[in-house]
C-alpha cells in the first residue's frame, strides 16, 4: 500500500459575483495527506478550513469557482488522478466508499425520518453491494465498534432518541463502514462534552490504526490537536502561514499567527489574568472585530456580606416524564447552593447531567416540580407568570448560539431596544436608541452597527450583541449558557476579556455553565460540579481543579486534553 494519498496543489475557491474584493477564501494553498496519519487544520473562523474540506469531497457551495489540483493515490499503486477531473457519477462513487465525511453537528447530517441503522446500511448496499440482512448485521457490528450502548437497540432508534455523543457515533459508524481511505471530521466534538469528546477522539484513533486511513481533522482546538494529530496546518485568511509535525509547529512556533492561537488559550494564563488576542501579534489582523474598552463608569461597589447571597436554592427538583414509561425522572434531583452578589459560579458537569436545566429553572423559563429559588429573599418558584413578566428585567440570559437567538429579520437596534419597549424603560424611541448606542459601546462595537442585521456580523459580534441585549436591562443575574464553546480561541479570548470588564463595571452576579474546564476555571470564583442530576461538589475553583474529592470531578478533569490526570485523595 502506497504511503501517499492525496495531494493538493495551489488550492483556490473564489465566489465570483459576491461583490466582495480581496484574496480568495481559499487562497493557493498546498499540502500533502499521507495514510495512516491524522493532519489537523486550525485556524479562526472564516479561515478556509470548512472550505477546504468540502473541496476535497467536491461538496463546495453552488457559485464557488475552484481550481488547482487534488490528486488521489490509490491504495493499489495505480497512478494518480484528479479529484476535481472527474464526473459528477465518477465522484458520486468516490465519496463514501473512499473518501467520508463527519460533520460537526450530526443531528443536521443524520436524516431525521430514517433509523440510525437504515441510514448505515444505505451506505453498505448502495457502496459494496450487500443485501439487506448483510447490511443489517455489518451496521450493528460498526455501532459495536463505534461503541454505541445497545447496537441491536440503536440499529432502529431514530436519530432524536440519541445523545449528542450517540449520534456522533453513528455518523462515524456511517462515514468508516466502507472502509474509506480518507475519512475528513470537521469539528467533530466541538459541541461534546470533554467526557464524550475524549472518547469520540480515542475511537478516531484508534479506527484510524486498526484501518490505516488518512484522517484530516479540523478544529480550533489546540489540546485535541496535540492529543490527536501527527501533522499540522495553520490557516489564516485562506492560506496556510505554517505547516509541519505537530510538535514541532506547537513547541516551536515559526509564524506569529501561530504564536497568538497558542497564547490566546485560557489554560495558558492565570485564572482571571486578561487574555491575548490576535490583534496584540497581527495588528491588521482583527480589524474592526476587535472591541475597545468600554468607559462607563463602573456601579458602586456591593458588601456581599452585608446584603447576603443574590440567590438561595433549596431542594430544587426538576421532573420529566420519561419518553418511554411515561414516569417522572429528575433531570435536577434536589439541588441547594447560594451564590454571593457579585460573584461569578461556574457549572460544570457531563452532557445531560442537568446543567442547562438547572440554568434555565432559575429564571423560571423551566416551571420547577419542587423546591426554592430566591432572588435576594423573594421566592420565585410561587410567582405566576404575569408577577414574572414583572422580574424578568432582572434575570436574564446569554445563549450558546447567538445566531440561532437574534431573530435575523430584526435590525441590531430593534433587538435592543425591543426588550427596553416591552419593560416600558425610557420614556421615547430615541431615548432608546441612544441607550442601545451605548449597549454597543459597552461591549466594544460601534453606533452604526445598531441598522445592521445579524448576518451581517461574525461570530464573535453576534456573540457581544447577544451580551448586550441581556445587559439593556441591567439585571442583577445572569446565566451565561455555553455562551463561548462555539467560538474559535482568538473571539473567545476576546469574549472572556469583554465579560471581565463588564464584571468590573456592573458588578453583575453571574452562574457560567460550560463543558469547557479551561474556560470555567478562567471566569469563575466558585465551581459547582453536576452529575445527574445532583451537585455532587463545590468550592473555589483552584480547590476544585487541584483537589476534587468526587469521582465525577476526577472524570471531567482527566478528559481535558493535554492535561495530567488529577490525584485521587483516596490513593484509589
Amino acid at each position: 500500500m502506497v504511503a501517499d494519498l492525496l495531494h493538493v496543489r495551489d488550492l483556490r475557491v473564489a465566489f465570483p459575483g459576491t461583490g466582495t474584493a480581496g484574496p480568495d477564501a481559499v487562497d493557493g494553498i498546498s499540502f500533502d495527506i499521507r495514510r495512516n496519519r491524522v493532519t489537523a487544520i486550525v485556524g479562526e473562523s472564516g479561515s478556509g478550513k470548512s472550505l477546504t474540506a468540502l473541496c476535497l469531497n467536491r461538496l463546495t457551495p453552488p457559485g464557488a469557482a475552484v481550481s488547482g489540483r487534488i490528486l488521489f493515490s490509490p491504495p493499489d499503486g495505480s497512478p494518480a488522478f484528479d479529484l476535481l477531473g472527474l464526473s459528477g457519477t465518477a465522484m458520486e462513487r468516490m465519496r463514501g466508499r473512499h473518501l467520508s465525511m463527519v460533520f460537526q453537528e450530526p443531528m443536521t447530517s443524520l436524516n431525521p425520518l430514517m433509523t440510525c441503522g437504515g441510514q448505515v446500511s444505505e451506505m453498505l448496499r448502495h457502496h459494496l453491494g450487500m443485501d439487506g440482512h448483510a447490511a443489517r448485521s455489518a451496521t450493528i457490528d460498526f455501532f459495536d465498534r463505534v461503541r454505541l450502548p445497545d447496537p441491536a437497540g440503536a440499529f432502529h432508534k431514530y436519530p432524536h432518541q440519541l445523545s449528542g455523543g450517540q449520534k456522533q457515533r453513528v455518523m462515524i459508524a456511517m462515514a468508516i463502514c466502507c472502509r474509506p481511505d480518507l475519512l475528513i471530521a470537521d469539528e467533530p466534538t466541538t459541541a461534546l462534552d470533554v467526557i464524550v469528546q475524549q472518547a469520540i477522539l480515542h475511537l478516531l484513533r484508534d479506527l484510524q490504526r486498526s484501518y490505516g486511513m488518512g484522517v484530516l481533522f479540523i478544529t480550533h482546538d489546540l489540546g485535541l490537536v496535540e492529543t490527536l494529530a501527527d501533522d499540522l496546518l495553520v490557516m489564516f485568511r485562506g492560506r496556510i502561514l505554517e505547516q509541519g509535525p505537530v510538535g514541532q509547529v506547537l513547541t516551536r512556533p515559526d509564524h506569529p499567527y501561530t504564536r497568538a492561537l497558542l497564547a490566546c488559550r485560557p489554560a495558558a494564563h492565570p485564572p482571571g489574568a486578561r487574555l491575548p488576542v490576535v490583534a496584540d501579534f497581527l495588528p491588521d489582523a482583527a480589524g474592526a472585530d476587535r472591541p475597545t474598552p468600554s468607559t462607563a463608569p463602573p456601579r458602586p461597589a456591593v458588601d456581599s456580606a452585608a446584603t447576603g447571597p443574590l440567590l438561595e436554592v433549596r431542594d430544587l427538583v426538576v421532573a420529566h416524564p420519561d419518553g418511554r414509561t411515561g414516569k417522572p425522572t429528575r433531570a435536577v434531583d434536589g439541588v441547594s447552593f447560594d451564590i454571593d452578589t457579585g460573584e461569578t459560579v461556574g457549572l460544570v458537569g457531563a452532557s445531560g447531567c442537568g446543567k442547562t436545566t438547572l440554568g434555565r429553572a432559575l429564571l423560571q423559563l423551566i416551571r420547577p416540580t419542587s423546591g426554592s429559588i430566591r432572588l435576594q429573599g423573594l421566592e420565585l418558584t410561587t410567582r405566576s407568570e404575569n408577577e414574572l413578566r414583572h422580574l424578568r428585567p432582572r434575570l436574564q440570559i446569554v445563549f450558546q448560539d447567538p445566531y440561532g437567538s437574534l431573530n435575523p429579520s430584526l435590525t441590531i437596534g430593534s433587538t435592543l431596544t425591543e426588550p427596553l419597549r416591552v419593560h416600558g424603560r425610557l420614556t421615547d424611541e430615541r431615548q432608546r436608541r441612544n441607550h442601545a448606542a451605548t449597549l454597543l459601546s459597552r461591549v466594544g462595537l460601534a453606533p452604526e452597527h445598531l441598522d445592521r442585521y445579524p448576518h451581517e456580523f461574525s461570530g464573535g459580534q453576534r456573540q457581544r450583541i447577544g451580551i448586550a441585549r441581556a445587559l439593556a436591562l441591567d439585571p442583577d443575574f445572569l446565566v451565561f449558557d455555553e455562551s463561548v464553546s462555539a467560538l474559535d480561541v482568538s473571539v473567545q479570548a476576546q469574549v472572556l476579556n469583554l465579560l471581565a470588564d463588564l464584571k468590573r463595571q456592573l458588578r453583575f452576579t453571574a452562574l457560567f455553565i460550560s463543558h469547557d474546564l479551561a474556560v470555567v476555571r478562567h471566569v469563575s470564583d466558585r465551581i459547582l460540579v453536576m452529575d445527574e442530576g445532583r451537585i455532587v461538589e463545590a468550592g473555589p475553583a483552584e480547590t476544585i481543579f487541584r483537589e476534587p474529592a468526587h469521582p465525577a470531578t476526577r472524570r471531567l478533569l482527566s478528559s481535558v486534553p493535554g492535561q495530567p490526570p488529577p490525584a485521587d485523595p483516596t490513593g484509589k
